[in-house]
């Protein structure tokens, strides 16, 4: 096992002063300036170079990081939120041929050849993509679409429901939904709705901009549309969009099958002749819906406390975490919807975002992105900031293993013996469920990217044609179509991070795998996964899952094979 430590220090400066902060361009350019103009005349001097790049990178990145925390947490805040567009506004459109031209010095370098094949493979490689892919005419639209996909969250922010005469963020309002009163659970489930469908319009006009600036972008770069482009910006070098196709027919005929299983199950539990959309977050009548803790003060001391049974060290992250005020955990109104585990390149120790509201699903997202958080605590003594810049789909494996490894030590929520058996059953059968609406979401992004210039009513048929694919049987839908063709605006990841969602479909199976692990050997499960996220993003994507002890592969039949052994250790 590899010896780690939460006692992590914001990294010293040797190239910019210890006190520089970003303010302006005028002020950080002079170092962008030095960097390209230096003579490199050694491979010591070459690696002295690298270090200094690094430096710079990691403190323009963590004010960035900073400017987006500050605004998500608080999106009513004007001055914030005019920090965080005057960064990429006025600050990033200059970076970027500064970014450029670095990148070329280094490739064109005679000692780069000299640099270690194994430590810099991954890096190089990025590097070489990000100069093809550079245009000059691409800085200032994607300057404006940094800015334009943070209205997303400005918006839904402000989404509230009154339910009993009390004002509810969308996020806690949704606790309703597990009540035992079917008639409340309608109510709630159709006011969330009703509500969202009041910014239709203003969300399907944000997206329509969003898309056709991203297929301006793709064609500056000599795509022929933005899928493919980003497939290259993203570094997807080890798959492709027919693997991508390959999963959604996988969890179509392997996946889909536990999903009507598991509501056919609910529907006999609840009683229920016909199982609707208000009904699969209830329990029967008699058993009070999970509540495994009050606030986030109570949230996070309970992680640390499971986080610690699993391994001290994970425990450690968190405390350092909350030391620092690196944690924004309970929802309120005005903050940014969902949640996030920001890496933070100088400091080491990340920040953590979410909305929690008192549900068993808020006990998930905390420890998902404490897996996250553990992942930057691991990568943050890689020598330079590029070397931490691991693959999505190992970051989501980090963050989603850590849901199921944290299973067995669940009574930290819950006392009673039930509650956890029920908190068990919850976390599995979401593992399943979740998988369609991962193939639905990725599926809709190929056709609206193949086809930038349709109209919203072609986008809401398509949509509504792959829902119907990755809809369950067992329940009811009738008479909800005007809900359902408009619910892809849930996912925040269209706007802000867009083709950013397959990735949690092949981390989920690798997560699985990890799991299958862990209930075989713990601490060697333990261990392989410690020892795979200290890489960061040295390795490849199949040389990190293969130290994980994973096979990097999301056919069909390995989907079929996983969702075989998670059926089985399913409650009957």
């Amino acid at each position: 096992m590899i010896k780690a430590t939460a006692d992590i220090h914001k990294k010293e400066r040797h190239f910019l002063p210890g006190d520089f902060e970003v303010t302006t361009w005028e002020a950080l350019e002079p170092y962008f300036k030095a960097l390209v103009d230096r003579k490199i005349n050694s491979k010591k001097e070459l690696e002295q170079w690298l270090e200094d790049v690094s430096e710079l990178e990691a403190v323009v990145s963590e004010d960035a990081c900073w400017r987006q925390v500050r605004m998500t947490c608080d999106t009513e805040n004007a001055a914030l939120r005019d920090a965080f567009n005057f960064f990429y506004t006025n600050i990033s459109p200059h970076i970027q041929p500064y970014s450029d031209a670095i990148n070329k010095k280094l490739m064109d370098n005679p000692y780069t050849e000299a640099l270690d094949h194994d430590k810099y493979f991954t890096y190089l490689r990025s590097v070489k993509k990000n100069i093809d892919l550079f245009r000059e005419e691409n800085i200032p639209l994607l300057s404006e679409l940094s800015v334009e996909q943070q209205q997303y969250g400005a918006v839904v922010g402000k989404m509230t429901v009154e339910v009993e005469g009390k004002e509810y963020t969308l996020q806690q309002a949704s606790k309703f939904l597990e009540s035992h009163d079917r008639a409340r659970r309608e109510l709630v489930y159709r006011k969330i709705n009703e509500r969202r469908l009041q910014d239709k319009d203003v969300l399907n006009d944000l997206f329509t901009v969003l898309i056709h600036k991203r297929h301006q972008v793709a064609l500056n770069a000599g795509f022929s549309n933005y899928r493919d482009y980003i497939f290259v910006e993203k570094g997807r070098f080890d798959y492709t969009k027919q693997d991508c196709f390959d999963f959604h027919k996988g969890v179509k005929q392997y996946v889909m099958p536990l999903v009507d299983k598991i509501n056919k199950k609910k529907k006999k539990k609840l009683g229920l002749g016909i199982l609707r959309p208000w009904d699969t977050e209830a329990e029967a009548e008699g058993t009070a819906p999970l509540r495994p803790f009050k606030n986030g003060k109570e949230l996070l001391e309970k992680s640390i406390q499971c986080f610690n049974r699993l391994r001290p060290f994970f425990a450690d992250c968190l405390r350092k975490m909350d030391e620092l005020k690196h944690l924004d955990l309970d929802s309120r109104k005005g903050k940014a919807p969902g949640g996030y585990n920001m890496p933070l390149a100088e400091s080491g120790a990340p920040f953590i975002f979410m909305n929690a509201a008192g549900q068993m699903h808020d006990v998930t997202t905390m420890v998902h992105e404490g897996g996250h958080a553990i992942h930057s605590f691991l990568s943050h003594p890689l020598e330079l900031s590029a070397f931490k810049e691991y693959p999505i789909e190992m970051a989501e494996v980090a963050s989603m293993s850590m849901e199921l490894f944290t299973m067995d030590y669940w009574d930290t929520f819950f006392n009673a013996a039930d509650d956890l058996a029920r908190a068990k059953e919850h976390q599995l059968e979401r593992v399943i469920t979740v998988m369609p609406w991962i193939a639905t979401i990725d599926k809709l992004q190929h056709w609206i990217y193949e086809h930038p210039f349709h109209t919203v009513e072609e986008r809401k048929t398509r949509w509504m044609e792959i829902l119907n694919e990755f809809s369950s049987n067992e329940i009811d839908f009738t008479g909800l179509d005007d809900y359902r063709e408009n619910a892809w605006q849930r996912q925040l990841h269209l706007y802000e991070v867009p083709f950013y969602y397959i990735e949690y479909g092949i981390a989920q199976l690798g997560a699985i795998g990890m799991w299958k692990q862990f209930k075989e050997n713990k601490e060697k499960a333990l261990d392989n996964y410690m020892n795979a996220l200290s890489l960061g993003g040295t390795r490849t994507l199949p040389e990190l899952y293969k130290t994980a002890g994973l096979q990097f592969n999301f056919s069909p039949a390995y989907i079929k094979e996983l969702m075989e052994f998670v059926d089985t250790e399913m409650p009957a």
